[in-house]
């Protein structure tokens, strides 16, 4: 799955998502499977939002193919529950690899510079798994 449009703008997630599929992401990330009415009330306690508001992005977030829904029960008894499609964790990786993998088809070189100038901020172990790959493409 990937998403259609980055906002360069924003900072961290809220490059993938508007504030409120954010706080409704961050949400679902934490506790794993809630009804809309659930999710309401724990955004309306901290940010007074309507029912219809969270009800509309959760089904937009069900429609991006970030949230999917399960409905159990009945009748009066008839609950639907929302759960994220990937872990937070899961999301970025396959985020940051597409947005990486078409930065490179599309720019090649240029990209592959900006990424060794800014290797002075990276964190050592990964210039050391770099170190490893580099080594295992020449054959060494």
């Amino acid at each position: 799955m990937k998403i259609k449009k980055i906002n360069m703008e924003e900072e961290g997630l809220l490059r993938f998502f508007g504030t409120l599929e954010l706080k409704i992401m961050n949400l679902m990330w934490k506790k794993e499977k809630l009804t809309i009415k659930q999710a309401h009330e724990l955004i309306n306690h901290e940010d007074p939002i309507s029912l219809n508001a969270v009800m509309t992005v959760m089904i937009r977030l069900v429609d991006k193919g970030l949230l999917y829904k399960e409905t159990t029960g009945k009748s009066r008894n008839r609950l639907t529950y929302f759960y994220p499609v990937h872990t937070k964790d899961q999301f970025i990786n396959e985020q940051t690899k597409i947005v990486t993998d078409e930065l490179i088809d599309d720019f090649g070189s240029v990209v592959v510079i900006h990424f060794i100038e800014r290797l002075d901020k990276a964190d050592a172990s990964l210039i050391e798994k770099l170190q490893r790959k580099l080594e295992e493409m020449n054959g060494q």
